[in-house]
């Protein structure tokens, strides 16, 4: 009873009963926006996961546009507030700062893989 008892707080305090298997469980990745630039600029993430832009800046707004794909542009967002985007399917995703991507060249790439 008692080794039964263990396995299950075991699991439970790595994750297995309360959200499924952790290995599948969804990932949030940050990009930070400072100084005109995407922090980092291109990211490599697995399907599934979860894209948070943070704006740092102390008065600046930005967007995030996926141009290529013809997708519409993020609202913009300012000092403090997050975008975020979760992408499924693997490829290449250029984005672009649309206010800004003529003066700073502020670009970024999400590459999403299997």
């Amino acid at each position: 009873m008692r080794t039964a008892a263990f396995v299950i707080a075991a699991l439970l305090a790595c994750g297995f009963l309360a959200s499924g298997n952790p290995l599948l469980a969804a990932e949030t990745v940050t990009v930070d926006v400072q100084k005109y630039k995407f922090v980092p600029p291109e990211i490599t993430v697995k399907a599934g996961t979860t894209v948070r832009w943070v704006n740092k800046e102390k008065r600046q707004y930005h967007s995030v546009w996926f141009k290529e794909s013809g997708e519409p542009e993020s609202e913009y967002f300012f000092p403090d507030e997050t975008f975020e985007r979760t992408f499924d399917t693997p490829g290449v995703y250029p984005y672009v700062c649309e206010p800004h991507e003529t003066d700073y060249d502020m670009k970024g790439v999400v590459r999403v893989v299997p």
